[in-house]
């Protein structure tokens, strides 16, 4: 896809990775349709980058629907599904309305962005569908089921919907980041990373993401190499790193990310 001039519509862009996109983005001179519940980041946030803005809620299906219609009129032809919510800790202390909540948002909105928004993009033979995954989505680690759920299944969903719409001029791109040290559940928590885990930043993040657009990237992961191999070899052999993540100390940092987030589900 070239970027320039196409419009965009971001979900999630009142967040950290979310705003470093829509700048990176409108860098490129995209036109952008930002989409997020906190309306006082959202206006000033496109105000300054000369975008649409569109509160919305995806947890309410109503308001999902909306979008896909406001992208449909504005002839959006890039979907990048960035919002997320904070779902870790233990699935026991989350009752089910908690539960529902990080789903819809994490895993079935995006899904019904894709499926809404595809055949409008089929029939002009062109558009790309981004998910902004993560390194969850490959390998499990303790206190992060609800969230590893959802990124497993973002993940199944995005590489089986590439080969579905293969040949149709629609691309289909997973962005799985690993660690982000200046933004989202560590900024947000103020937890610690694992012994010896670098993290990223937000712009490494949008960078890839950009280049995945132009490109047709199928899969990327955006993380140091040592945790990108990690995560590959954690997917072959979850009892190993089962294992690894208990002795490097993964208890500790997961039951400070749920204390540090809980006020965010």
């Amino acid at each position: 896809m070239r970027i320039s001039g196409t419009t965009v519509l971001l979900t999630g862009a009142t967040g950290g990775i979310g705003q470093t996109l829509a700048r990176a983005l409108a860098a490129k001179g995209a036109k952008l349709l930002l989409t997020g519940r906190r309306e006082e980041v959202l206006r000033p946030l496109a105000e300054r980058l000369g975008a649409t803005p569109i509160v919305a809620d995806l947890a309410e299906r109503s308001d999902v629907e909306r979008l896909v219609e406001e992208a449909e009129a504005a002839d959006a032809r890039v979907l990048i599904a960035n919002a997320a919510l904070p779902s870790s800790g233990d699935v026991l202390g989350y009752d089910t309305d908690h539960l529902d909540r990080a789903l819809d948002v994490n895993l079935r909105a995006p899904l019904l962005l894709s499926r809404l928004m595809a055949p409008r993009l089929v029939a002009a033979g062109s558009g790309q569908l981004v998910m902004i995954g993560s390194l969850s989505g490959r390998t499990a680690s303790p206190g992060a089921a609800l969230y590893n759920a959802a990124k497993f299944g973002l993940r199944g969903f995005a590489l089986g919907l590439r080969q579905d719409l293969h040949g149709t001029g629609v691309g289909v791109t997973l962005v799985q980041p690993g660690f982000v040290g200046d933004a989202g559940m560590f900024a947000d928590s103020g937890a610690s990373t694992p012994p010896g885990v670098r993290t990223i930043t937000t712009r490494r993040v949008a960078a890839a993401t950009v280049r995945a657009i132009e490109r047709n990237r199928g899969e990327v992961n955006v993380a140091p190499l040592e945790l990108r191999f990690g995560s590959a070899l954690g997917g072959l052999f979850p009892t190993l790193a089962e294992r690894a993540q208990r002795q490097a100390g993964a208890d500790r940092t997961s039951r400070q990310l749920a204390d540090g987030q809980r006020d965010k589900r």
